[in-house]
């Protein structure tokens, strides 16, 4: 099914059924058991919090955006923000476009799990606790107006689990659900988002749902790309899919730039209000050689459009500023490491 607009993630409403989807995808990071995960699930709360204030201090240092950048592929519209990790103030691309809050959609489940990951960090090869499925989350699986996973009252499904079916095919019903899980309410839930977002620094960040789909989450990409530095967020978005127990058919990310320009995430949003956003992270080589980490965020393309519309643009604006910062990085001194 497709949803309507102001769903929040065009082709994500369902899991789809298996089909082929080309060599370029990366390898599978887990079997159809759903009993993989990565290695990056074993820092603690504190260390969350410490390297997604750090990896991007530079971009609040005050310090003038890295020269030629200004010549790089920006989008015409909306905001974006860009660094290059590892490189000091020779890395931070800066921002361009508006710089006051607009809605972001999905990517408010960024922060979603981040305050669940907080609360309930994850080790290496845990699944996590077991979440009953309740009602409301089974009732809002066949939702025609918001993006939705398919789950049944009295499922069991870990942490590790749900977190695929908020990240992978951003489903809202998962959102809310976790948020349920996490601190009764949801309203209790998005009091420890905003606290999250001050302790991060993000002082021009507001969240009032899990999902994104109220219009009245808004933020600027300076603040969203703190959240794009934390690593533990990055293993599972760089799925291209997954298969999940009970959940019919394999699950699809929706950010089609994975496994093209070394894309590796990470969470894409859409409605009418936002227009098109998303997180990206990318990898590339410097003059040296050596690998570096890209992140970027573009929020409010096309917005008042479909939100298929606004999509394909942040898509499309953000895969060629991606080309650019790498051409870029590739004939650039490292300069501080």
């Amino acid at each position: 099914m497709s949803p309507v607009p102001f769903s929040g993630e065009p082709g994500a409403g369902r899991a789809q059924p298996s089909w082929s989807t080309g060599s370029w995808l990366p390898p599978r990071r887990h079997d159809r058991s759903g009993r993989r995960f990565t290695a990056g699930l074993a820092a603690g709360a504190t260390a969350l919090v410490t390297l997604a204030v750090l990896a991007v201090a530079v971009l609040t240092s005050g310090t003038s955006p890295a020269t030629g950048a200004g010549s790089l592929p920006w989008p015409a519209g909306g905001q974006t923000s860009v660094v290059v990790e590892g490189l000091g103030a020779h890395g931070d691309l800066g921002t361009r476009g508006e710089r006051t809050p607009v809605p972001i959609a999905s990517v408010t489940k960024v922060m979603t799990a981040y305050v669940v990951l907080r609360d309930r960090p994850l080790r290496a090869g845990e699944d996590g606790p077991l979440v009953t499925v309740d009602r409301t989350a089974a009732n809002e699986s066949g939702s025609g107006v918001e993006s939705s996973v398919p789950v049944r009252e009295g499922m069991r499904l870990s942490e590790r689990q749900l977190l695929e079916l908020l990240l992978i095919p951003s489903g809202n019903n998962t959102a809310r659900l976790l948020a349920r899980w996490n601190a009764g309410p949801q309203e209790a839930f998005v009091t420890k988002m905003n606290r999250a977002a001050r302790d991060l620094g993000m002082r021009h960040t507001t969240y009032t749902g899990a999902s994104g789909i109220e219009p009245t989450t808004t933020s600027t990409s300076a603040d969203q790309l703190r959240l794009a530095s934390w690593e533990v967020f990055r293993t599972i978005v760089a799925m291209p899919s997954a298969s999940v127990p009970g959940v019919p058919g394999t699950i699809r990310n929706t950010n089609t730039l994975l496994g093209t320009a070394s894309v590796t995430g990470l969470k894409t949003g859409s409605s009418t209000p936002a227009g098109g956003a998303l997180m990206w992270a990318a990898t590339a080589s410097d003059k040296d050689g050596r690998d570096r980490l890209i992140l970027g965020v573009v929020l409010h393309q096309r917005a008042g459009t479909d939100p298929r519309q606004g999509l394909r643009a942040a898509l499309a604006t953000s895969h060629a500023l991606i080309e650019g910062v790498r051409r870029w990085l590739s004939t650039t001194s490292p300069g501080t490491r």
